[in-house]
């Protein structure tokens, strides 16, 4: 605790009591966060002026002591109060600017030997906690003078995925544009509900899948249809040109295993003008 050596040799002389040193070290708390004291008492005295020691009779009221202190840049005005309750000391701060309260209650054998007043090196213990629990319950809570430099915000990094998605992969994803003079890459065989309407999309017939939605397409192949060569009961030879795109009005074949493929009417019905 750098500086609070030459303060406690200047105040020695009135140091008395263990509490006494303690008032001593949560003073030099506040002078290394950027405040001053500027005297004794709850309201303020003829030239009243900034300073790292402890004023004039500091020391007087055992039970309670009260001091005032200002920051350096004068935006934060404090009034500390140390009220002594039996073996412990409760340290009530209120910022006169904001209106803000703070409390900490500290044992004072927790960080002060009684038996070592005489001796500065051995008075103190346990000074980094004494240091935090002034840092984190009074300086914090007020907003004092060493928070007010803000940390920059972090620039936020887009979230990386565990891998790329294709565009193939995603069906509401455009896919990317292609050179000029260059054919898209044909999509892979539609197994799967969403390559309902694909072939319809490609004017040059790279793609497959009508505009018919076939259950048969969730994974199970099956063989393609000519319609060319005709279906009986349907469609004589020759009723649809070789090569051309068909849709098949009706559910083709009989008894065909799995729910029926044409979901438009009823199961079992062929009319679809009913």
């Amino acid at each position: 605790m750098a500086g609070l050596e030459p303060l406690y040799a200047l105040a020695r002389a009135v140091i008395s009591r263990p509490q006494d040193a303690l008032v001593c070290g949560i003073h030099w708390e506040l002078v290394r966060h950027g405040y001053r004291c500027l005297g004794t008492g709850d309201q303020p005295g003829p030239d009243e002026r900034k300073s790292e020691l402890l004023p004039t009779g500091w020391e007087a009221n055992k039970e309670v002591y009260t001091l005032r202190y200002k920051s350096m840049d004068d935006a934060h005005e404090l009034l500390l109060k140390a009220i002594m309750v039996e073996d412990s000391m409760i340290l009530n701060v209120m910022d006169r600017s904001s209106q803000k309260v703070a409390d900490v209650t500290l044992a004072v054998a927790d960080y002060i030997n009684p038996e070592h007043l005489d001796d500065f090196h051995k008075v103190y213990k346990n000074t980094e906690e004494l240091r935090t629990r002034i840092a984190s319950g009074i300086i914090a809570p007020l907003g004092g003078p060493a928070e007010k430099a803000e940390k920059e915000p972090k620039a936020e990094k887009e979230p990386k995925s565990g891998r790329d998605v294709h565009w193939d992969e995603d069906p509401l994803r455009l896919p990317p544009r292609q050179p000029v003079g260059t054919r898209a890459p044909p999509r892979p065989s539609p197994l799967s509900p969403f390559a309902v309407g694909g072939e319809d999309l490609d004017p040059f017939g790279g793609r497959s899948g009508g505009m018919i939605v076939d259950p048969l397409h969730s994974g199970f192949p099956h063989p393609g249809i000519d319609p060319s060569s005709g279906i009986p009961g349907r469609l004589p030879p020759g009723a649809v040109p070789p090569g051309a795109r068909f849709d098949p009005f009706s559910p083709l074949g009989a008894r065909r295993p799995g729910p029926d493929p044409d979901h438009l009417p009823p199961p079992g019905y062929d009319d679809m003008f009913m």
